[in-house]
């Protein structure tokens, strides 16, 4: 029994490295050929007119036969890689680019902790907040709970450089780590996103209702606007605002898409 156990896990073992082994290669060819792209999901105000507060943008590669890769399959493989850095790299330096172009866009970009000691990051984040002044009022930057809690005391210390000069900060996902309460004092994080698991069925779900309002009563204590993640039913929606949520996100709102409307209003313009 022994020896079958220890042959199934290094059979699984196995499997997942090749998994992940073919997942690092696609994104490899994706950095490489420039086959990197935003796709944008409006982050929209819970109570009417419903519009939206601003956009984030989401990392996206494209596979050899161009099919559209949403983060969800990859990002975990590449996180603590070279590759995940030169993600954020792309990501910030093209959400940089859109904010540039679009003057009244507001826009949301994730990033990684890890990336706040990547040199070349930090080059393309200066460079992007020096040649276009208006850019870091415009600026949201996303770092998922977990991510922050890697290295607590260096987020805290860039969090309070770059919201000096205008730069938003949400927590991403907040609810699936372990944050401890002294250093959420500490981040002053401006926005908190709720993880999409407790968003998800709320409606059906009093357990979940009770831990989203426990939530964003904290977020109100700390003076931090709310986003629910993950709103899949009117349901869920109507529910979210009942508790107080500031905003909504999700594909009952908006699915994330690569030509936002913005570049399509620019580009009827242009024929």
């Amino acid at each position: 029994m022994g020896k079958t156990t220890t042959g199934s896990l290094n059979a699984l073992e196995h499997a997942v490295l090749l998994r992940d082994g073919k997942i690092l290669d696609m994104v490899r060819r994706a950095i490489q050929h420039r086959q990197v792209i935003l796709a944008f999901q409006p982050v929209v105000q819970a109570c009417p007119p419903c519009q939206p507060a601003f956009q984030e943008g989401l990392i996206r590669v494209l596979d050899e036969t161009g099919r559209v890769i949403p983060a969800a399959d990859f990002m975990d493989a590449v996180e603590e890689t070279e590759y995940g850095r030169m993600l954020d790299c792309i990501a910030l330096e093209q959400g940089l680019a859109e904010l540039a172009r679009v003057p009244d866009l507001r826009l949301a970009i994730n990033m990684s902790a890890r990336s706040i000691g990547y040199q070349k990051w930090m080059a393309v984040l200066h460079r992007g907040l020096d040649q276009d002044p208006t850019v870091a009022e415009r600026l949201i930057l996303e770092i998922t709970e977990h991510s922050a809690m890697l290295v607590p005391e260096l987020v805290i210390t860039f969090m309070d450089d770059m919201q000096s000069r205008g730069i938003t900060f949400a927590i991403d996902d907040f609810g699936s780590g372990y944050t401890a309460l002294r250093h959420f004092k500490e981040f002053s994080f401006d926005i908190l996103k709720i993880d999409g698991e407790f968003c998800r069925g709320i409606a059906l779900d009093p357990d979940n209702q009770v831990l989203v309002a426990a939530i964003v009563r904290i977020a109100e204590q700390f003076d931090m606007f709310t986003v629910a993640e993950n709103v899949e039913t009117e349901a869920d929606a109507e529910c979210l605002r009942g508790l107080g949520l500031d905003c909504l996100q999700g594909y009952f709102l908006a699915a994330p898409s690569i030509t936002p409307a913005w570049r399509e209003a620019t580009e009827r313009k242009l024929a």
